[in-house]
C-alpha cells in the first residue's frame, strides 16, 4: 500500500484526489488535508457578495469526497517537511509515499496599514455576508475597487466585480460613481494592449474610472494613500496583498521569488515525489511575465500530477504535461460575459485572445461551477 498525501482541497488539490483515485490501486491510500469545510469555486464569492446567488449553493463539504475513497482530515499544517514527504498537523505527524502541496495563496491584508479596518475584502469569503450589509446599506458617493498587490488571484476579477457592482447600485437609483486602481501599468498586461484596451472600453463605458499605476500604501478613513497621491472613497473593496502560505515559506519550498518554483510540465519541487501546484507556484512564461493564478490552471495541473504519480507507483511511463491551456469568464453586466483563453505556456509569446461579449458565456460561467461539482462531488 502506499500513501499520498494532499495539501489543500481547493481546485488543483480536489481535482488531483479525483484522478488519483481512478488511477491508483483500491488500498492506495490517498489523504486530503484542509483546514476548510467546504470546497466553493472563487468566483461563487462575487455572487453572493452581490446577492446573485448565495454561499451555500456553491459549496460542497470536503468530507463527501471519502465516499469515493478518499480520506479528508480537516486540520491545520503546522509544518512540512519535504524531504521526508511528511507533514505535521494539530494531531500528529503523517508520512507518505508522495506529496502534492496545493495550499494556494494566502491573503495578507496586514500589509497595507488600515485595510482590515476600512477596506471590504473581496476575496475573504468569511467576511463577505458583512460586506453584503454594508453594500445594501450604501446610499451613494464614491466607490472604488482596488488592487493592493500582485500578483492576485483571478487577475480578470476586480474588473468584473465593478462592472457588476455598478450595475447593482445604479439598479438601486443610487447617486454614485465609479473608480478601480490597479498598481499595474494597464488592467490586464497578459493580454497586449490590444485586450487591454477592450477591458478598459467596457469599463469606460459603465463610467468606471480606471487609475493605472497605482500602488497603494496605506487606507485611513475616506482616503487611499499611494506612492503618488491620495484618493478619496465613501465605499473601498479591496483585492489585499497575496503571499504564499508561511508554512511552505518555512520549509523551504518557496524560493527567493516569495512562491514555490516548479518544473513548468511537470510540477516537479526541488524535492523528490512533491509537488506543488495552483496558485503558490510562479511558473514563468516566454514573454518575462508569469502564469496568471486561476483555478483552471490548478485544476489541470492537479491532473498532471495525480497521473505522475500514479505512473510512479505502477512503475510505468507516463506522457502527462501541463499544457498551459485556460481560460476564465468576465461578467460584463446585463447577462453577458467575454472569455479570456489561450496557449499560455507557447512560444516564443503566450497566445492570448479576448472573445466577443456573448450570453452565452455567462451561461458558460454558471455551467464551469455546477460541472465541477457534479464531477467532484456527486449529487
Amino acid at each position: 500500500m502506499r500513501r499520498v498525501l494532499i495539501l489543500g482541497g481547493g481546485f488543483g488539490g480536489v481535482s488531483a484526489a479525483h484522478v488519483l483515485r481512478q488511477e491508483l490501486a483500491e488500498d492506495d491510500e490517498i489523504i486530503l488535508i484542509d483546514r476548510r469545510e467546504y470546497f466553493s469555486v472563487g468566483f461563487r464569492k462575487t455572487w453572493a457578495l452581490l446577492g446573485i446567488s448565495p454561499f451555500a449553493d456553491g459549496q460542497r463539504p470536503l468530507k463527501s469526497l471519502e465516499r469515493q475513497g478518499i480520506s479528508v482530515m480537516r486540520e491545520t499544517i503546522t509544518k512540512i517537511d519535504p524531504a521526508a514527504k511528511a507533514v505535521e498537523v494539530d494531531h500528529g505527524r503523517i508520512e507518505a509515499d508522495a506529496m502534492i502541496v496545493a495550499l494556494g495563496s494566502q491573503l495578507a491584508p496586514g500589509l497595507i496599514p488600515g485595510f482590515e479596518e476600512h477596506a471590504l475584502n473581496a476575496y475573504d469569503a468569511a467576511t463577505i455576508p458583512e460586506a453584503k450589509q454594508r453594500l445594501d446599506a450604501f446610499e451613494g458617493g464614491i466607490v472604488v475597487v482596488g488592487i493592493f498587490g500582485v500578483p492576485y488571484s483571478c487577475p480578470p476579477a476586480p474588473y468584473e466585480i465593478a462592472i457588476l457592482l455598478q450595475e447593482h447600485f445604479a439598479a438601486r437609483g443610487l447617486d454614485f460613481s465609479m473608480q478601480a486602481f490597479t498598481p499595474l501599468p494597464m488592467s490586464l498586461p497578459i493580454l497586449g494592449d490590444a485586450g487591454c484596451e477592450v477591458i478598459e472600453g467596457y469599463l469606460a463605458k459603465k463610467e468606471i474610472r480606471l487609475h493605472p499605476n497605482r500602488k497603494a500604501l496605506r487606507v485611513t478613513a475616506g482616503e487611499i494613500h499611494f506612492t503618488t497621491g491620495r484618493m478619496s472613497y465613501d465605499l473601498l473593496l479591496g483585492i489585499p496583498p497575496h503571499r504564499c502560505p508561511q508554512v511552505v515559506v518555512e520549509a523551504g519550498l518557496a524560493k527567493e521569488s516569495g512562491w514555490v518554483e516548479v518544473d513548468s510540465r511537470s510540477l516537479e519541487t526541488s524535492f523528490d515525489d512533491v509537488y506543488a501546484i495552483g496558485d503558490l507556484t510562479t511558473i514563468p512564461l516566454a514573454n518575462g511575465k508569469r502564469l496568471p493564478k486561476a483555478g483552471v490552471f490548478a485544476e489541470a495541473q492537479g491532473e498532471v500530477v495525480a497521473k505522475l504519480i500514479a505512473a510512479g507507483f505502477n512503475n510505468s511511463e507516463s506522457t502527462a504535461r501541463f499544457e498551459g491551456l485556460g481560460a476564465c469568464f468576465l461578467e460584463i453586466g446585463n447577462g453577458e460575459a467575454l472569455l479570456v483563453e489561450g496557449d499560455f505556456l507557447a512560444e516564443p509569446a503566450p497566445l492570448v485572445s479576448l472573445t466577443e461579449a456573448s450570453s452565452t458565456y455567462a451561461d458558460e460561467k454558471f455551467s464551469f461551477e455546477s460541472e465541477r461539482l457534479l464531477k467532484w462531488f456527486g449529487k
